[in-house]
């Protein structure tokens, strides 16, 4: 039976992107080997400290809460083969939801996929077509090329977010608010959880 190494899982709200707002039970796969230098949640790029948990033990904890969706993030939890664990979650009537930067082939049943990709480990093609949603975190100006150079490879119908990474969201903010007012394609992501003081 497939294991997966696990950082955490917790049920919380999802505070970013197309679902903010909304409950849902998040499953933090262990493993990361793209290096964002903002990333907030660093200690998920190791697997020495992880849990290895079962497709059953990880559908269980999602129903004793009852959870109507399933965030499986990381780290970078397209790393692992998700078959299986999705497939498990939608038996059960849960939705299942990925955040992944898009630089491995994706695999699992989803209902909703969120690629972040990154200038400095570029996605794959084949992966960014599956997106239901782009988020591109902005650290400086010139992320609005490389937003709009990812926003040219997904479907026609996929949401495009512009989320500013949160140690610098003063310095950037007022650029992404007139880029958004100049190409309205784009919304705006907001790390809400964060105001909210909640994981």
């Amino acid at each position: 039976m497939e294991r997966y190494k696990v950082m955490e899982t917790f049920y919380s709200i999802q505070g970013e992107g197309y679902h903010t707002g909304k409950s849902a039970f998040f499953i933090r796969l262990a493993g990361c080997d793209i290096g964002c230098s903002w990333c907030d949640v660093k200690e998920s790029w190791g697997v020495e400290n992880a849990t290895k948990k079962s497709v059953d033990e990880l559908v269980a904890e999602a129903v004793l809460h009852k959870a109507k969706r399933v965030i499986i993030t990381g780290g970078e939890p397209a790393m692992y083969n998700l078959e299986a664990l999705t497939k498990a979650l939608q038996q059960v009537g849960i939705q299942t939801h990925l955040e992944t930067s898009g630089v491995y082939k994706i695999t699992g049943k989803w209902d909703w996929v969120c690629i972040s990709p990154k200038k400095f480990k570029k996605p794959l093609d084949t992966e960014m077509v599956k997106a239901d949603e782009l988020k591109i975190v902005v650290v400086n100006k010139s992320d609005f090329s490389w937003a709009k150079e990812q926003s040219a490879t997904v479907k026609a119908s996929c949401k495009l977010f512009l989320q500013p990474e949160w140690d610098k969201s003063t310095k950037v903010m007022e650029s992404i608010n007139e880029y958004v007012k100049e190409f309205p394609i784009w919304r705006i992501s907001l790390q809400t959880h964060k105001y909210m003081n909640i994981r």
